[in-house]
């Protein structure tokens, strides 16, 4: 028996045939399910931990795009996969924009569901894991000294340890101490990893310059002879 959670899908829709169908077809799957026929009865529900939403857009009062709109502003991240009978291309962009994860037509294929759910789920969960990854790292950087900080600097530049002691004023030894520290503060096993959350952190990033160095310089025309 499997000891992963139970994911939760929330199905927002006004049609009672469909919220039993894809209920239905959801709860096979193994996904606990909360049904609700309105976008204010579903913000009435309360708490929400995880999960996914499956969102009708042509709802009776708050509509699916307005719901979504509601929810982010609120800083609500439950990935949203929108079902629709009268969607048109425009309606969908604007839903993709705003953070939905897809965008399905009525009538809904059951795997065609199952699998925009899945992908939600999964590329939720992987950027959820990247962003505490991004905060534990700048946490680490936050804890380094205004001095291991130029150090990790300068080796991110390539630069060895005698000339970064010369750069700095200090004595190689002292740097070799700063670069260990470093290396411990941030958790970094290796040189290479060290570079890993630098880049990460965005340490030593170039602003981009034109493809063909500077823009040619023309002169200018001197007035008509």
């Amino acid at each position: 028996m499997s000891d992963a959670p139970v994911e939760t899908v929330y199905l927002v829709d006004d049609d009672p045939a469909v919220r039993r169908a894809l209920s239905r077809v959801l709860r096979e799957e193994g996904f606990a399910v909360e049904a609700f026929e309105s976008a204010e009865a579903f913000l009435a529900f309360g708490d929400r931990p995880g999960g996914c939403i499956v969102l009708d857009v042509t709802l009776p009062g708050l509509d699916g795009l307005e719901l979504q709109r509601k929810l982010a502003e609120a800083g609500e991240s439950s990935p949203v996969v929108f079902v629709t009978g009268y969607g048109d291309i425009p309606m969908s962009v604007r839903a993709i924009k705003a953070g939905a994860m897809d965008f399905l037509t009525k009538p809904v294929q059951a795997q065609a569901l199952l699998s925009a759910v899945r992908s939600a789920i999964e590329q939720h969960r992987t950027a959820r894991a990247a962003n505490a990854n991004a905060v534990k790292l700048r946490e680490r950087l936050a804890s380094l000294t205004p001095r291991e900080r130029e150090v990790l600097g300068a080796l991110v530049a390539g630069r060895l340890n005698k000339q970064i002691a010369s750069d700095l004023g200090v004595v190689e030894q002292t740097v070799k101490f700063h670069r260990a520290r470093i290396m411990e503060r941030m958790q970094a096993r290796t040189v290479a990893e060290l570079m890993h959350f630098a880049a990460q952190l965005g340490i030593g990033a170039k602003p981009a310059s034109p493809p063909f160095g500077r823009p040619l310089e023309l002169p200018r025309k001197g007035p008509a002879a």
